[in-house]
């Protein structure tokens, strides 16, 4: 039977269906981000693609809900619901925690499900292999977290200002540093499915290296692109990275 769609409150939102794309590309946000990161994205695909943004608890119109604190639980719950909407090729498409999230999910499918994405879009993510170089801030007083914020620049200097708005927004940002802080990688075998990685050529945080390493996570073929601008260069170079996103879509459906 074909897939409904749900409301506003499920876990996969279509902002643009396409009952007759051949590929559905599943997207999962950043810290702090939401389904409404990619949300434009969908005038800018192939015909043959159906956008499916994933909209994470304690965000958006499901901002009332306790937003997970680690990441096997997150995937876990996420995995059934994205079954019904697997009856079809499909890829995924994560930015920084978006990229582990979809990466540990994909693994969680194959094991358990016994279906793996057709493509696998990294981005703004050292390779999960690799340690965390960098000390936990989701533990830090709020005057020093935001500050880590501030210095990540991806958060607007007019929200970190708005004491109020970040008191409402501070609880799922700190939930999301968790997830990414208390992840331990656990090796597996690489998958069947192409990866390509993407990266901020001014990104301090995660280099070519670090990127380059996913490639041990794959026994298809490897591809490493990188954009002008900093860890969240899929917003300033975000033309650049849907043309090169929509390239290798074109080529392989």
């Amino acid at each position: 039977m074909k897939p409904r769609f749900h409301a506003s409150t499920a876990w996969v939102t279509c902002p643009t269906p396409k009952p007759d794309a051949h590929l559905r590309l599943f997207c999962f946000p950043y810290a702090g981000g939401s389904s409404l990161n990619f949300r434009s994205w969908a005038d800018h695909l192939p015909a043959t693609v159906e956008l499916c943004p994933i909209e994470l608890p304690g965000r958006g119109p499901r901002m009332q809900e306790k937003p997970f604190t680690q990441l096997q639980p997150l995937i876990q719950a996420i995995a059934p619901a994205l079954i019904p909407y697997l009856d079809k090729s499909f890829a995924f498409f994560g930015h920084s925690m978006g990229a582990l999230v979809s990466f540990e999910l994909a693994h969680l499918l194959r094991k358990d499900f016994g279906c793996s994405p057709s493509h696998l879009f990294v981005s703004g993510r050292r390779a999960p292999q690799l340690p965390d170089p960098d000390p936990p801030i989701h533990t830090l007083p709020d005057a020093e977290f935001i500050e880590e914020l501030r210095r990540l620049n991806g958060t607007p200097e007019a929200v970190l200002q708005h004491d109020e708005l970040m008191q409402l927004l501070l609880p799922t940002l700190r939930a999301d540093f968790a997830v990414l802080e208390t992840y331990r990688y656990t090796p597996a075998p690489p998958f069947d499915c192409p990866i390509t990685a993407f990266g901020g050529l001014q990104d301090q945080d995660v280099g070519s290296e670090p990127l380059g390493a996913w490639r041990e996570q794959t026994c298809a073929d490897f591809s490493l692109h990188l954009f002008p601008g900093d860890h969240f260069f899929l917003h300033k170079a975000q033309s650049l990275l849907l043309h090169s996103l929509n390239q290798t879509l074109i080529q392989r459906f």
